[in-house]
């Protein structure tokens, strides 16, 4: 009998979970990435909610989504650097406080009745812009912190999480709005981030060699460039856009879809991604077992077929298990989607590089969300059903896509 190894020659029974979290630090990390991306889940559909119960028009409830990304994605080069350059706790710490401050200011004006949708836009636009300060500085720590070896263990512990952020987010901004409204949620959301800043103070920060650095704007332009030429990131990239720009009419569709076609309240929202989540957790779970090298095309094409599925039941959805059937299978798509690639990236990539190749390379490949919801706003508004239609065929190519543009090594 062959026993179990991977690469390193470790046996599968030391590459456990256990193992991963006796790792120094892995678990303040691990919890401060649960609760900073609780509080995205939570603010993405409280913003939705909040535009279309408040304002009525799913065009806004789009661009709120588009500019909450947007301006981040297109300073994301120099937040790579600046990781690089000085310390990712640091800009992490950073980034927590500018999005803690603003769920306050938005707050204070919903409840006083003066938060209007030009006001709104300007807000969501300018705290954006540290946005890939923790999102890429939290998963840039993940390969930092752990043995190469237990990278696979971390990749499903960095995809868990956000699955169970999307558990908890959405659930409490249906609740939240619900009950409380949206000064309400969004006091919820400034919580939310600031415990997860205090979980991070004192957390020592992994160094990397560096050598000599050029000017910040060189550098963020040679990783941007870096990202672009290289052929798995640039494929990575494209194969997200086909998946991203259908999460992001599913965003804005959803809540339509319940208001409309099921005539459910804004909590029903909330249980519906959270539904989605618990699946992503398990499925992280399942495919976290596995090891990918080598086959994390394959395993990317699986998840977006799924994710396609998803989407065409939920068009064709007229009772709530066909409804609930198209969240858990969305959920269940997003693990091997997320596994496949974070190992293809992070295999590619030469560690000194995490902090700004990682900033480029998902905010690039996120940047399909935000275009996605802008596009279906206007569609949404004369029709649900082919705003969906359209998001399923983005999945659909995105199975097609690894095959043909990420290059089998590299």
């Amino acid at each position: 009998m062959t026993l179990d190894t991977d690469a390193t020659g470790a046996t599968g029974a030391t590459l456990t979970y256990r193992r991963l979290f006796s790792v120094g630090g892995f678990a303040r990390l691990a919890g401060g990435a649960v609760f900073s991306r609780t509080a995205v889940g939570l603010i993405q559909v409280a913003l939705v909610l909040y535009v279309l119960q408040t304002f009525r028009s799913p065009a806004l409830a789009g661009l709120v989504v588009f500019l909450s990304v947007a301006p981040g994605l297109a300073v994301s080069p120099i937040a790579g650097a600046l990781l690089d350059r000085h310390g990712r706790i640091r800009m992490i710490l950073l980034d927590y406080c500018v999005a803690m401050l603003t769920m306050l200011l938005l707050a204070a004006l919903a409840a006083a009745d003066r938060l209007s949708a030009p006001l709104l836009l300007v807000i969501i636009g300018v705290s954006s812009l540290t946005g890939p300060l923790s999102m890429s500085g939290n998963r840039s720590l993940f390969p930092l912190v752990v043995p190469r070896e237990l990278w696979d263990r971390a990749n499903a512990v960095d995809s868990g999480s956000q699955a169970l952020a999307m558990v908890i987010g959405p659930a409490l901004a249906g609740a939240l709005i619900a009950w409380v409204g949206g000064p309400g949620a969004f006091v919820a959301t400034a919580l939310l981030y600031a415990l997860a800043a205090v979980l991070l103070v004192g957390f020592e920060d992994p160094q990397t060699a560096h050598g000599h650095a050029p000017p910040l704007l060189v550098s963020a332009w040679q990783a941007l460039i870096f990202v672009l030429k290289h052929p798995t990131l640039r494929g990575i990239m494209l194969t997200l856009w086909c998946g991203n720009l259908g999460f992001g009419a599913v965003i804005v569709g959803l809540p339509l879809l319940v208001f409309t076609r099921f005539h459910w309240g804004a909590d029903a929202v909330g249980n519906l991604w959270a539904l989605s989540g618990v699946a992503t957790v398990a499925s992280g779970l399942y495919f976290g077992r596995m090891r990918t090298e080598g086959r994390e095309r394959a395993i990317v094409a699986f998840g977006m077929g799924v994710s396609a599925l998803a989407i065409l039941v939920m068009v064709i959805s007229t009772t709530p298990v066909m409804l609930v059937a198209s969240m858990f299978l969305a959920g269940a798509s997003a693990a091997p989607m997320d596994l496949g690639l974070f190992a293809l990236r992070q295999r590619r990539t030469d560690p000194a590089w995490f902090g700004r190749v990682i900033a480029v390379s998902m905010s690039l490949n996120y940047a399909g969300s935000p275009v996605g919801s802008a596009l279906a706003g206007p569609i949404l508004a004369h029709s649900l059903a082919l705003a969906l239609v359209v998001a399923a065929a983005m999945s659909a190519l995105g199975a097609v896509v690894p095959f043909i543009a990420i290059p089998r090594k590299g």
